[in-house]
């Protein structure tokens, strides 16, 4: 059946306005926008080498992921620590897991035990970064070799009449200070044992000197000579020789006599069947 054609009009006019009902601002809410996260990122930082039955202190940093929005921390990232080598019995890290849930955190303190082993070992970080439903996993890492150690043991006295706070005892290879240890405070003639583990890696045959100096002890705490001064020395034995190109070149003369020997022999062997 036709329709007439006024009526025809006003259907086509209703269709269209149904059509636009879904445009018109306030007609239905449009679906919100997922909110942007930045991706997970972060390090694990600390020394290359380390000596052997000793401590070391690596640092992890770590942000991003769903817990961080527009800078701040409305989540939570959880981690764990773990140590992969050919042995790790002896070796450790302190703490082995934890969380970050604030944007102005420090960077998280690791601490590495190592045992007697010379080995090369990584340390690896898995973290995840969690809001609600949302998640993001990354793994950091850092390698780092155990080498034996030059071991330099001394002992602290405070005088009998005087108690001092903590102070710091500088360590010194061949004149340059690799390292300060911290000292904790010291009863009036109480002695406390030091030890220091100096890595071998990277010394150059010959003599080497490593000094401990009493820093900041206004001369209230000596050694047990009684200098706050003390030093030893120590020699490092030049690499043995390479002899590898040697023997490989003897064994070629060796075989090439042999042979040479072997082919003269054959030859005055049929020389003799020719008569």
């Amino acid at each position: 059946m036709r329709l007439l054609g006024p009526l025809a009009a006003a259907l086509a006019v209703v269709a269209v306005l149904g059509l636009l009902v879904p445009l018109v601002p306030g007609a239905a809410a449009a679906p919100s926008a997922a909110p942007v996260t930045t991706p997970l990122v972060g390090n694990v930082s600390g020394p290359s080498v380390l000596p052997t039955s000793s401590n070391g202190t690596f640092y992890l940093n770590v942000s991003g992921g769903p817990a961080v929005l527009a800078g701040d921390f409305v989540g939570a990232i959880n981690w764990t620590a773990n140590l992969s080598g050919p042995n790790t019995t002896g070796v450790s890290v302190s703490p082995k897991n934890g969380s970050v849930t604030n944007s102005t955190t420090q960077p998280v303190a690791l601490v590495l035990s190592t045992g007697a082993s010379t080995e090369t070992v990584t340390l690896t970080v898995k973290a995840t970064s969690t809001l609600a439903k949302q998640n993001a996993t990354a793994n950091f890492s850092a390698t780092f070799r155990i080498v034996p150690a030059y071991t330099v043991r001394a002992t602290l006295v405070a005088g009998l009449n005087s108690g001092i706070l903590p102070f710091n005892v500088t360590v010194a290879l061949d004149g340059k200070v690799v390292t300060t240890l911290t000292i904790p405070a010291l009863s009036p003639g109480t002695p406390y044992g030091i030890v220091y583990r100096y890595p071998s890696t990277g010394l150059g045959s010959g003599y080497h000197t490593i000094t401990l100096a009493i820093a900041d002890a206004h001369g209230l705490v000596t050694f047990s000579n009684g200098k706050t001064v003390e030093s030893t020395t120590f020699y490092v034995a030049p690499a043995a020789p390479n002899n590898t190109v040697w023997y490989v070149a003897g064994v070629i003369a060796f075989f090439g006599v042999l042979f040479i020997y072997a082919t003269r022999g054959a030859a005055r062997r049929r020389g003799s069947t020719r008569r």
